[in-house]
């Protein structure tokens, strides 16, 4: 039994708290890294269509379930629909495309990637998640690096609350006021690039912390994101990162330690805008 919590969504599906991203996981390094995963006891695997190995988790995700020790109701997978396939129909096109590459008859969680507000189409594509919601094609849905303003439209103009917001988090970009609006509207807040492609490994203050538990220092800006109760998950591309990634649940950081995190944003990204993507 996987030993990672759960955080309940809005409509009642618990998902995993810390999963393996594959956002520049090469295809052919999935085939060992998802059963690297399962063995650190990560059942969440969060990947999309622009990534370009749905496939190869589809297969890996099969040879896991063929060995017959755990069910597909096991595992949480996310997938989510491109900027250029945004719109009612092609986004219902893209999401079959999906599923045959993934393997899957449900999927547990299917997002909008980016708002593209140049575009103008996001509001079309969530009601078009909301069909296949409704269908029960999927157990949740939700978006990705949406900013209040492009969550307040969907609120206004659809009818399903997103599950979660999947955006970028870390100690050095806290996002406490797109937070504090999930909190009030039950969003979950999912982090991606939670050690900011690396570049908060050298964060003078993380490494003290790290070194005062005997840690790493990714382990203490993941485990920040666990106590935030958010849902984190780091790509790793070595089966002993992804141990160590997973090794968040026996040490706690401090309430100082914890205080003493939250001095250090600073609204860095090591990624886009969402306002600048389209």
């Amino acid at each position: 039994m996987s030993r990672i919590p759960t955080v309940t969504l809005n409509n009642g599906v618990e998902i995993p708290q810390l999963g393996f991203g594959l956002y520049k996981v090469p295809a052919e390094s999935v085939r060992d890294l998802v059963p690297a995963a399962v063995d650190a006891g990560l059942r969440h695997l969060d990947t999309a269509s622009m990534y370009g190995n749905e496939l190869a988790l589809g297969r890996a995700l099969g040879a896991v379930l063929e060995e017959g020790s755990l069910a597909r109701e096991d595992f949480f997978v996310t997938s989510k629909v491109w900027n250029d396939d945004q719109g009612y129909d092609s986004t219902l096109r893209a999401f079959d495309a999906s599923m045959v590459a993934l393997g899957l008859d449900v999927l547990d969680l299917y997002l909008i990637h980016w708002p593209a507000p140049a575009r103008g189409l996001y509001v079309e594509s969530y009601k078009a998640l909301e069909t296949l919601y409704r269908e029960g094609r999927v157990r949740a849905i939700g978006v990705s690096n949406f900013q209040p303003e492009h969550l307040e439209r969907v609120l206004d103009e659809c009818e399903v609350v997103p599950a979660v917001n999947q955006v970028e988090m870390h100690p050095w970009l806290q996002q406490r006021e797109l937070r504090a609006f999930h909190t009030e509207h039950g969003i979950t807040t999912e982090a991606w690039s939670p050690l900011a492609r690396g570049r908060l490994l050298e964060d003078p203050a993380l490494q003290r912390i790290a070194s005062e538990h005997g840690r790493s220092v990714a382990q203490v800006a993941l485990r920040w994101q666990i106590q935030e109760g958010s849902v984190t998950f780091p790509k790793a591309s070595t089966a002993a990162r992804i141990a160590e990634n997973s090794a968040l649940f026996d040490f706690a950081l401090s309430p100082a330690d914890m205080a003493e995190i939250a001095g250090l944003d600073r609204d860095f990204r090591s990624g886009s805008h969402p306002d600048a993507v389209n």
